[in-house]
């Protein structure tokens, strides 16, 4: 049950494919003169930040890969606080950890993005990072994030595995704070299987992430080098395919943004018009999200829980590895003191908020993230509106 992108493969993307498996060569690497080489990663990494608006672009192996190469990047290691928010997926979290940093969960609020008011609160003296995650492609509100990043001296790093091409106030998701991080897997905006990228305008921030997704190197390479390794790194260097088949998405990403936009509205206003009462549609932080899901809230967990049983899904606090109380490997992680930091129930807000939540499809069909019910890219017109028309039969006897 794929993203949007998976839908629609085509001739964009067997063309590039294509021009690679000819040549033979996989590698991301090789001789500028060597005309089987045909650079498909590093054109991809130049194309992908100029649509993104930022200077420098890496790629890597996936969205996980990517939020750990940013988090090298800016300097988290032992012992290094990350502000993030308890409503994402698990890599968000476990990417931290991952490279020593400590991560501090954060309240959400009804954009079901990071609570700026919640933010001050968990700042101490360890804390480097801000991370707020652009779910389900609705941007964080990153003019108040932003500003108390800025107050306390913190970077900013955006997650933007879900959010890839939504914009906030005019500028790119992932260009706003200080470096930024996106998933290319099969249930994203656009897709190569598996892939990620990260951008960033800094230059330093580059190459440290650059050299941790490859064994230290700093970029860039074009073959075997000694004595220039920056940092302990590791493998997470995309293939040649890959980046092939990412760049004929990446043509896609505007036409795809476009018709999500169009369907969701269309889907959000045929529901609207059945007038339902005591629900409404979470916060939308600016008018340049994705429009992959379409997200409802209703008064008491009691009657979400009617409802998405009707529906055949289920509440977004019952939809798998995107909430906090659901990763029974975080719950049951020990930090470097023995510790362990997490537990059920410890963000009230966030569990009551997605209490009474549930996603529906648009463009991303995931039961992971408790989009079950509603439709998809290539849904008709016709359909769309049958499909509001349902929701609002099955939901307003139970809601009213």
């Amino acid at each position: 049950m794929p993203g949007p992108g998976a839908y629609l493969v085509g001739d964009e993307e067997r063309r590039e494919v294509d021009e690679v498996m000819q040549s033979g060569y996989l590698s991301r690497y090789g001789r500028e003169d060597d005309p089987r080489f045909k650079k498909k990663v590093v054109t991809l990494e130049r194309e992908f930040a100029r649509r993104m608006g930022a200077r420098y672009g890496l790629a890597v192996n996936g969205g996980t890969g990517a939020l750990m190469a940013a988090l090298v990047g800016v300097g988290v290691g032992r012992g290094v606080e990350v502000l993030v928010p308890g409503y994402t997926f698990v890599a968000s979290i476990s990417s931290i950890i991952a490279v020593g940093g400590k991560p501090v969960l954060t309240e959400i609020d009804e954009s079901l993005t990071m609570d700026p008011d919640d933010i001050e609160g968990k700042i101490t003296e360890n804390t480097k990072v801000v991370m707020p995650v652009h779910m389900l492609g609705n941007p964080s509100d990153m003019s108040r994030i932003t500003e108390i990043a800025r107050k306390h001296g913190l970077i900013v790093l955006e997650d933007c595995c879900q959010s890839l091409g939504a914009s906030y106030r005019g500028r790119m998701t992932g260009s706003i704070g200080d470096i930024g991080a996106f998933s290319l897997n099969i249930n994203k905006t656009i897709t190569c299987g598996d892939g990620g990228m990260v951008i960033t305008d800094n230059r330093e921030y580059y190459e440290r992430a650059f050299g941790f997704h490859d064994q230290g190197h700093k970029p860039l390479r074009m073959g075997v080098e000694i004595g220039k390794r920056s940092l302990i790194g590791i493998n997470l260097r995309m293939n040649e395919l890959t980046g092939a088949f990412a760049l004929g998405q990446l043509k896609k990403l505007d036409s795809i943004l476009s018709e999500l936009k169009r369907k969701k509205k269309l889907f959000k206003d045929t529901i609207s018009e059945g007038g339902i009462r005591n629900m409404r549609f979470r916060r939308i932080n600016d008018p340049g999200e994705c429009g992959t899901l379409l997200t409802v809230i209703f008064e008491t967990h009691e009657v979400a829980e009617k409802v998405a049983k009707a529906l055949g899904s289920k509440t977004v606090s019952g939809s798998g590895w995107h909430v906090y109380n659901n990763m029974e490997q975080l719950l049951s992680y020990e930090d470097q003191d023995g510790k362990r930091p997490f537990r059920k129930h410890m963000l009230p807000r966030t569990d009551d908020i997605l209490d009474r939540a549930i996603n529906l499809s648009v463009g991303v069909v995931d039961p992971g993230l408790g989009a079950d019910f509603g439709i998809n890219i290539l849904s008709g017109d016709d359909e769309i509106r049958r499909k509001g028309e349902e929701f609002v039969r099955i939901v307003k006897p139970i809601v009213d």
